[in-house]
């Protein structure tokens, strides 16, 4: 061993000792501030189904790769990482030794051929991805950027370290080519072939390069540990945990799209017949009351920016961002932990000036109080579920959104005046319009032909949940006629609850009051149950979401739910219905959030616009997984949209833009939206 061999070893054991010291310090705080977070046992059922997704999800790269480009960039660079390992331990043995390498696999070609390529298409990978960053760098002038409010040093260095990495891999092998000690002929190593031709016979620069791979390595590991919230680069090892524990892995949409996660204290379900608020926990009052999953979760998060691209809040001017939400409560959350981490027997004095000060923030909150999240965040929000839908490590924002809304609407009796007429009329009335509820058959007056009325006694197929929008409100009568009269003639044998159908309880739950939802809810299992329903069609979305999906948890089980288009199309193909008047002109179609997002129904009313016009469907730009919100879910409908553009007035601009002389929407939320917005615009 020579001078520079012993200078090198020193210099990559030193640096070593005390980078590993601080990653694992920095693991055990992390995971200490994690298990802060509450019990959910539900994480740890179905494992085997869990690790499947996780691994298709991690190496298959699922969710990725719905941005094409990004997705095959990221695949690259996170092989070449994991190959990274393997070249920097090989590091150690060339500090000490230029000849030196990977023990038995160190010799084969395969192995030098797969890391080459592996090098080759890291760095292609990472270049692209570094100029996707910079393109989209949130100084832009063009609007908005994916990566506004993101730490932007630390995606900056975590990039450049991976490309210094893999450079010095090359040069490695090119000096081991140089000096003759290559063990790979030129076709298993090509790059490195071609850089030893231009590098001089030097071991002592081999050592020298090999000790600055193990230097940046390091350098990397010592910046992340000494930085608990650098998602950017704790996200490689988080995201694997993030996934497995993922809230319903057997979903083949998002894990938190769907039904809403039910409202739970200590880890159990909570019933509201022996709820206390006093011992209960009723939503989340501060970020401690997340379930465990919830603080990983927020650990977890790259700062991607995709959930922020996407989400209609933020699109139109809101300061809703998904990113940036889930950014302050992980920041908070770490920031708090020595508080809550102290021993809860001492007064505190020993904690650091800053967590005291970070402990007495509400979660909620304006400027003036220093709230974690603004009260206009949270109330921006549509629930439409694009930030599920995009997140690549599955982060569950609309959970944790309702959460926080809960605590408010139920303890605090905090939330838009709006609503609360909404929810008034929900109890008293049982539907948001305030409607006689005597009036719900109305619609049914000027059919030529009866329907049935679902009880005990009555034999039928399908129950029509007609649902609330379709039987008070006019433009959506006309829905439930059609509908109605469309499986009359289809000879469908289906009935109807009449009177004894209301609200499924869906604007509560997402508004946040758990109660009016479990209320209504339950009246609606009884009746449903007591009439020996097996097999239920819905027009709403709304109604469709919340019976086929949330319903279950209250005890409504082995019952089939389906939403008209789906029933229609199936009549269509087996030749009950057919099409005998073509629309004129050309039709766009609006996916509703929840009908095609939240339940992936996207092909059953293509399928039925196909058949009844000649020229197709035009496609907007954002179509079904991506569509873009018409900003009445989340209980939006019954709230005022006062900050920036009105995100119904966006979705029409987007479906003028494709020439349509028709838009199609199969929500009678989104009916109201686009049509309000239609007549905005005075098209």
């Amino acid at each position: 061993m020579g001078t520079v061999q012993i200078v090198t070893s020193a210099v990559a054991a030193v640096i070593t000792v005390v980078a590993v010291v601080l990653a694992v310090r920095a693991v055990w705080r992390m995971v200490a501030v994690i298990r802060l977070g509450q019990p959910d046992p539900s994480r740890f059922v179905g494992k085997s189904v869990r690790l499947r997704r996780m691994l298709a999800e991690t190496f298959g790269h699922t969710r990725m790769l719905k941005w094409s480009v990004v997705g095959a960039a990221h695949w690259f660079v996170m092989v070449a990482f994991i190959v990274l390992s393997l070249l920097v331990l090989e590091a150690y043995f060339e500090v000490v030794d230029p000849h030196a390498g990977l023990p038995i696999v160190g010799g084969w070609a395969v192995y030098g051929l797969a890391t080459e390529v592996i090098g080759v298409f890291g760095l292609a990978g990472i270049a692209v991805l570094i100029t996707i960053r910079l393109v989209n760098r949130p100084t832009r002038p063009a609007g908005r950027s994916r990566f506004t409010g993101s730490t932007m040093w630390q995606g900056y260095f975590v990039e450049w370290v991976i490309v210094a990495v893999l450079v010095c891999g090359f040069v490695i092998r090119g000096f081991k080519t140089a000096t003759g000690h290559m063990p790979w002929p030129a076709w298993a190593a090509p790059v490195s072939h071609a850089l030893g031709d231009l590098l001089p016979a030097s071991e002592a620069g081999l050592s020298i390069v090999a000790a600055v791979k193990i230097v940046v390595s390091m350098t990397w590991l010592i910046t992340i540990a000494t930085n608990l919230t650098m998602g950017v680069a704790w996200h490689r090892f988080a995201a694997f945990v993030n996934i497995f524990f993922k809230r319903d892995p057997a979903r083949p949409a998002g894990s938190g799209l769907g039904a809403v996660k039910p409202m739970t204290s200590g880890g159990k379900l909570l019933d509201f017949e022996e709820a206390d608020p006093d011992k209960d926990q009723f939503g989340v009052a501060a970020v401690e009351q997340f379930s465990w999953k919830g603080l990983l979760d927020f650990t977890t998060c790259t700062e991607c920016g995709r959930c922020q691209s996407q989400c209609p809040a933020w699109n139109t001017g809101k300061p809703l961002s998904p990113k940036l939400l889930i950014l302050s409560l992980r920041d908070h959350a770490y920031a708090k932990a020595p508080y809550l981490l102290a021993d809860t027997n001492s007064d505190h004095s020993t904690v650091d000036a800053l967590a005291l000060a970070e402990a007495q923030r509400p979660l909620i909150g304006g400027a003036d109080e220093q709230g974690v999240i603004d009260p206009d965040v949270l109330w921006s929000c549509t629930t439409c579920g694009a930030c599920v839908e995009q997140c690549p490590v599955d982060i569950e924002h609309v959970d944790h959104i309702v959460d926080m809304r809960r605590y408010q609407v139920l303890i605090e009796s905090a939330f838009p005046s709006e609503a609360g007429v909404m929810l008034r009329n929900l109890e008293n009335k049982g539907n948001p319009w305030g409607a006689p509820p005597n009036t719900r058959e109305d619609w049914t007056k000027t059919l030529d032909f009866d329907i049935k009325r679902a009880d005990a006694e009555t034999k039928f197929e399908y129950l029509y949940w007609v649902g609330c929008a379709a039987a008070f409100e006019d433009r959506a009568k006309k829905t439930a006629r059609a509908v109605a009269t469309l499986l009359h003639q289809a000879g469908v044998d289906f009935a109807i609850l009449g009177e004894g159908e209301t609200c499924t309880g869906d604007p509560a739950r997402r508004l946040g009051n758990e109660f009016v939802f479990q209320m209504l809810a339950a009246q609606n299992v009884e009746t449903l149950t007591e009439a020996n329903v097996t097999k239920i069609v819905a027009s709403c979305p709304h109604c469709f979401n919340t019976l086929a999906n949330e319903y279950p948890q209250l005890g409504l089980t082995n019952v089939h739910v389906v939403h008209h288009t789906q029933l229609l199309a199936d009549l269509v193909t087996t030749g009950k219905l057919t099409p005998v008047q073509p629309l004129p002109g050309t039709i766009t179609y609006h996916d509703p959030c929840y009908l095609g997002r939240h339940n992936r129904v996207f092909t059953p009313p293509r399928q039925l616009l196909t058949t009844t016009t000649a020229t197709g469907i035009t496609e907007m730009p954002r179509n079904q997984e991506r569509s873009f919100c018409c900003g009445a879910g989340g209980a939006r409908m019954w709230m005022e949209e006062r900050i920036g553009k009105r995100i119904n007035t966006e979705r029409v601009d987007e479906a003028l833009h494709t020439g349509a002389t028709t838009i199609a929407v199969s929500c009678p939320f989104c009916h109201t939206m686009i049509n309000d917005g239609v007549t905005g615009k005075g098209a």
